[in-house]
């Protein structure tokens, strides 16, 4: 814009100054032109002046026209250097006309008006005349001629500076698409394009001028959105995750409440619990163990996702069990060339176990699942403290029931034998002082011994049943019973106790203890034995053995007893827990009784082996 100004304006100046210097032309050419109407009208006022010589009126006049032609001739319009320049071709015309005046025309003037009537110089001044006015007409053509080039020149000028600007103005138009339009076009196409979601449209238009430093401005703004963006889909794909993990997370503190308070916990349920966290926490197996009995009762597997033939690690590498019992919190430990995450199972009151998983190979276990396993592990003890409550609340209710009953089995049959145990001495020492037949005293023999007996039962059913089961460990109440039959009668009695990975229900133990005392009760009154041994483990099938064994006369022996109500009893007890009752010679002498039978807590479920 700045030259087409400058053109346009350079060009109107030219113009104008041209057009300027050419207004003087045209005056020039009338006083040149009118200096051939002089010569001619002094010719004529010189011819009058010869044809009438006593006119001096002519005289005056010829004299008063010489004079306007030299003003004329020496005008500045004629004389001004801006039209006749002094190098000019007009300059040297002008100087003949002036030359011929001075030194012709006039001079032949002046002696014709002293000459009266001289037709040859007449002649001579009619021809010079011509001649003159031949210079004059030379004059005015250059003149013209002068006037033609300015203006010729002016209109060159105009048509070069319309050029030039028509030239500029294209240019311009060019450089304005070029360098402004096509750059603009395109920020504005790579705008539409980010608007759409390309974040990677970059513009090549970049420079130093203003249209490529908003290039560059745009191309930095892009990056920062592209990078914006990016980090934007970062941070949304970990709180997706986040959410994702959340909601497993909940999902599996759901499903696990919902399974541990809504229905009987068994080994299968927490078996399915470790799946769920195996799976949701990216762990590898795992096992959950239960502590029965106290820090140092015995320890059982009450779930496990372990595969031997995997080759999973065995988790109880400690010395004892109470050692792993012992941790506080959750911690890692290495085993092996593994870890294991050992998490303790406990509820507001005690610690109730501990559940182990192993950790797989380069991966870690980051805190959000800490969180999730210390919750879980709270929830599960819970459950189990919970359930264990239940069931020594039952067992209360049962030993409280019980101890109901042997109060009213004290209060009226116990009273009622007694009374006729009295009886009965009574009858025998009439009958002695009356001296009865023999035959009579048999009966009242077996009279006295069916009453001894069934007395003995009474009071052996009422010891039974104010029994109660400590601590919730039925092998310290079995230890207590062997030791009171032991130092009651004499006897040497054995116990041994393997129930590890085999919880039993409050009934369940309940009768264990009542056929155990029951055994050991017709050992001692029957079996005339020196050892007896109580044997109670859980084997590998799956089947709880209860077994009592003798060295004492046999079973032949006790067989032919008259009273049995015991095994009778034992019987009944057996088929409550499932089993069965069998009573057999022992090859070495004296009686074996064993009672098998499927606990509650594996009844149906998979059998789990012990890690400890």
């Amino acid at each position: 814009m700045t030259i087409v100004t400058l053109v346009v304006l350079a060009g109107m100046g030219g113009a104008a100054f041209i057009a300027e210097t050419t207004l003087g032309y045209a005056a020039a050419i009338n006083h040149a032109g009118s200096l051939r109407m002089q010569s001619y009208r002094l010719s004529t006022l010189a011819y009058a002046a010869q044809t009438q010589p006593e006119n001096e009126r002519y005289r005056r006049e010829i004299d008063s026209a010489i004079a306007a032609f030299e003003q004329s001739l020496n005008s500045t319009v004629l004389t001004n250097p801006a039209i006749i320049a002094a190098d000019s071709k007009s300059a040297a015309s002008r100087q003949a006309v002036v030359l011929r005046w001075n030194q012709q025309l006039k001079p032949m003037l002046r002696v014709l008006l002293e000459r009266q009537g001289a037709p040859n110089d007449l002649s001579a001044l009619l021809e010079q005349t011509n001649t003159f006015v031949a210079d004059i007409n030379l004059l005015v053509k250059q003149i013209e001629h002068d006037t033609d080039s300015r203006i010729r020149f002016l209109r060159t000028t105009i048509g070069v500076t319309l050029l030039i600007t028509l030239l500029v103005v294209l240019l311009t138009m060019y450089f304005l698409h070029a360098a402004v339009l096509v750059p603009l076009r395109d920020l504005v196409a790579f705008t539409t394009q980010i608007r759409r979601g390309n974040l990677d449209a970059r513009t090549p238009h970049i420079g130093e001028d203003e249209l490529g430093r908003l290039g560059h401005a745009f191309n930095l703004m892009a990056e920062d959105l592209a990078a914006l963006y990016r980090t934007l889909e970062t941070r949304v794909e970990e709180k997706t995750a986040d959410l994702e993990r959340s909601n497993r997370s909940l999902e599996l503190l759901y499903h696990s409440i919902a399974r541990l308070y809504n229905g009987p916990v068994e080994a299968d349920t927490y078996r399915l619990l470790l799946r769920e966290i195996e799976e949701v926490l990216g762990l590898g197996a795992g096992s959950a163990c239960l502590m029965e009995g106290g820090a140092q009762g015995s320890i059982s597997v009450l779930a496990s996702t372990l595969n031997a033939a995997q080759g999973d690690v065995a988790f109880c590498s400690l010395s004892s069990c109470a050692e792993c019992m012992a941790e506080d919190g959750l911690h890692v430990r290495e085993l092996g060339d593994r870890k294991v995450l050992s998490i303790p199972l406990r509820d507001a009151e005690r610690a109730h176990g501990v559940m182990q998983l192993i950790i797989p190979p380069g991966r870690e276990v980051e805190p959000w699942k800490m969180r999730l396993l210390e919750a879980l592990s709270r929830h599960i003890g819970t459950a189990i403290g919970t359930a264990r409550r239940t069931e020594h609340e039952r067992m209360l209710s049962l030993l409280e029931e019980r101890s109901v009953i042997a109060r009213e089995l004290h209060d009226s049959l116990a009273q009622s034998l007694s009374y006729m145990k009295i009886q009965v001495s009574r009858l025998a020492g009439v009958i002695t002082r009356e001296s009865p037949s023999e035959a009579a005293n048999n009966i009242l023999g077996e009279l006295r011994e069916g009453l001894n007996g069934a007395y003995r039962q009474l009071r052996e059913l009422l010891t039974t049943f104010r029994l109660r089961i400590e601590g919730e460990n039925l092998s310290v109440v079995l230890d207590s019973t062997v030791q009171e039959f032991a130092s009651r009668n004499q006897i040497t009695i054995a116990l041994e106790t393997h129930l590890t990975n085999c919880p039993l229900s409050a009934n369940e133990e309940i009768h264990i203890l009542q056929i155990v005392r029951e055994a050991l009760s017709n050992v001692v009154h029957h079996a005339e034995a020196h050892h007896a041994k109580v044997v109670l483990c859980a084997e590998a099938d799956g089947m709880v053995s209860v077994s009592i064994e003798d060295d004492g006369v046999g079973i032949n022996n006790q067989l032919t007893q008259t009273h049995h109500y015991g095994m009778a009893i034992m019987e009944e007890r057996a088929r409550g827990l499932g089993g069965r009752l069998e009573v057999m010679s022992r090859p070495e002498g004296g009686t074996r009784i064993e009672v098998r039978f499927v606990p509650h807590s594996r009844s149906g479920a998979e059998l789990y082996r012990h890690l400890a």
